[in-house]
């Protein structure tokens, strides 16, 4: 099933402290708390929250406001390198019982700086911004960030109570979150393999879809199912909890839903979404109509759940990690030597963890760790979908390294925006590998891509639909196990149609998928960052070097403006549906490519 343990790489970040037991760790996690508190002493001294009477932006308010921008920035940036390093211990082993002890302890800091923001919202929502940016060259330069904040300030409630609510997520949202990784990541499943019983990480029997023996898969599924399950209770407990605490706050502070405070906090509007998810619900019947020819080239009537995954038979390129690595190094140059720098750096530093084992998450994901460095967290099995999302991550990584010169209150961009750069890079791999390849390489890589772009279209629609029925559902009260369960299948039946053999969805998807329990709505931004990556690749594709000059720059600006102000210097309408019907034309096409190649190789 997977490589040698050996082969697969674990992230260094020794190189920002030597160990969790280190006198260098010790002295910087102290440096962290003690700069916090002396943040929160300047914020006191200065009053800066909401204020009840105007005051002159003069020269001494110019001054505060420019002392005030300069030292948050700089805490924040310590503060997320720490953060950083301490997840990047608990990702991979939730049962590191230091770092967790060290981040219960920084944890409380961590929501007094978060409170900071609060309160500088706020009293920027005081000010008068228009004059300020007329004195202040550092209110300049994060215009972007005090246009947005005035009109958070008009969502926020007393000091009191944001207070009271960053103390209150302590216990509440930051530990529901904590115990769904941490207890998921714990999970056993029990798989039967030779007349012998192993007990293995949820990732690796979720991973035995992989497998080409589909009594395996079978098994490796309900296994699955039967561990998720006799886990449920406690997963529930942490969604209901987590969801009745984002309905509490949105009503609290004036939103009209969960919806309309996360699409503020993605920088787009109703009539954006509204446009992208009317183009996707046009494209089911084509992602259905993929799904069904893939029926045809495993030679099943229809898939079962566990049928999704698993290769196409195997192709004539060779996928191992060493494969992969060296594959995206050589397109990643085909683009630009910067973006082949940054994926050296990867490589030979040691920024990614791509070994799936006891105690790690599940997925893939890209964090900065400081300036132009970040990490990546994978769970690599080869195949030609590993390569992608080494790809995908790696596409993050040269995001961060475009924002490197940012402040972090210019680099707090919308999720929307940040799925560009990965959904880019992704495909630069995807077509290059389908140019050189054999008609069998070609299915298995059309097929990868396919199924990519089923999660994100198909998939997280379904999310999407759950996420608004669940938050209906949850302002009357909590819902049982089996009640979501029903919710969960229903919505994939929604998006799947017919496409797959009855009973065969999945009743637990909400209790692994873990966008549902760190945030809100994290679905849709998926299908943006997908179909908004195609547009602009497209136009890559159409005139590759005037489209190099202001791509850079275009990720560089991500915190910076909103996502439609951003389409639009690429020619791009996000309000109009006929941009994302055109970027679904070119998955579209994918799928009549994929029937034909499965008809001829039958």
């Amino acid at each position: 099933m997977s490589q040698v343990k050996t082969e697969l790489p674990h992230w260094d970040f020794s190189t920002v402290f030597p160990g969790l037991d280190s006198p260098e760790f010790a002295s910087g996690f102290q440096a962290v708390i003690d700069a916090i508190a002396g943040l929160v002493t300047f914020y006191d001294e200065h009053g800066i929250n909401r204020l009840d009477t105007a005051v002159p932006v003069d020269d001494q308010l110019v001054s505060l406001f420019d002392t005030i921008i300069k030292r948050t920035n700089a805490v924040d940036e310590q503060g997320q390198t720490l953060q950083a390093y301490l997840y990047g211990f608990l990702t991979t082993d939730s049962r590191n019982n230091e770092a967790q002890a060290r981040l219960s302890e920084l944890m409380p800091h961590l929501s007094r700086f978060a409170l900071l923001h609060t309160r500088l919202t706020a009293w920027i929502g005081s000010l008068d911004v228009e004059l300020l940016l007329e004195k202040s060259a550092v209110a300049q330069a994060h215009e972007y960030m005090l246009s947005r904040a005035r009109q958070e300030a008009l969502h926020l409630m007393s000091p009191e109570q944001e207070d009271l609510a960053a103390e209150l997520s302590l216990t509440g949202s930051s530990s529901w979150y904590r115990l769904f990784n941490d207890y998921t990541s714990q999970i056993k499943v029990n798989i039967e393999r030779d007349g012998q019983v192993e007990a293995m990480p949820l990732t690796a029997a979720q991973n035995l879809a992989f497998d080409p023996d589909r009594a395996v898969r079978a098994q490796a599924h309900q296994a699955v199912l039967d561990a998720l399950a006799a886990a449920s209770v406690p997963i529930a407990a942490c969604l209901n909890s987590l969801k009745g605490e984002t309905l509490t706050l949105v009503r609290r502070r004036g939103w009209k839903s969960p919806l309309e405070m996360v699409l503020f906090a993605n920088a787009i509007d109703q009539a954006t979404l509204d446009a992208m998810m009317t183009a996707t619900r046009n494209a089911f019947p084509d992602f259905q109509r993929y799904l069904k020819a893939r029926a045809r080239a495993l030679g099943l009537p229809k898939l079962a759940w566990y049928d999704r995954l698993v290769p196409l038979g195997q192709g004539e390129q060779s996928w191992a990690y060493q494969d992969a690595t060296s594959f995206v190094l050589a397109q990643f140059g085909t683009y630009s030597p910067r973006m082949r720098r940054l994926a050296e750096r990867a490589f030979a530093e040691n920024w990614i963890d791509a070994e799936p084992r006891d105690g790690k998450r599940g997925g893939a994901f890209c964090m900065g760790l400081r300036a132009d460095e970040s990490r990546i967290l994978a769970n690599f099995e080869p195949g030609f979908s590993g390569v992608s999302t080494l790809a995908h991550e790696l596409g993050h990584a040269y995001h961060n390294l475009c924002l490197a010169e940012r402040t972090p209150l210019q680099k707090e961009m919308p999720m929307t925006l940040a799925e560009t750069a990965s959904t880019f890079c992704q495909k630069i791999v995807e077509n290059a590998a389908l140019k050189t390849a054999v008609p069998q390489d070609q299915l298995i890589i059309i097929d990868g891509v396919l199924e990519y772009a089923a999660r994100v279209v198909l998939g997280a629609s379904s999310n999407f639909m759950f996420e608004q029925k669940l938050f209906e559902k949850r302002q009357e009260r909590e819902l049982s196990v089996e009640e979501l369960c029903a919710l969960d299948e229903e919505t994939q039946l929604a998006a799947l149609g017919d496409a797959l053999e009855d009973g065969s969805l999945h009743p637990y998807r909400w209790a692994y998928v873990p966008h549902y329990y760190g945030a809100t709505y994290y679905n849709f931004p998926y299908t943006f960052g997908l179909l908004f990556g195609l547009g602009l690749y497209a136009q890559y594709q159409a005139d590759p070097e005037p489209f190099k000059t202001g791509y850079d720059e275009l990720l560089a600006m991500t915190g910076m403006s909103n996502a439609a102000d951003l389409a639009n210097r690429f020619g791009i309408d996000i309000r109009s549906t006929a941009f994302w019907e055109a970027s679904l034309d070119v998955l579209r096409a994918d799928v009549d490519r994929f029937e034909r190649l499965v008809d001829e190789l039958k």
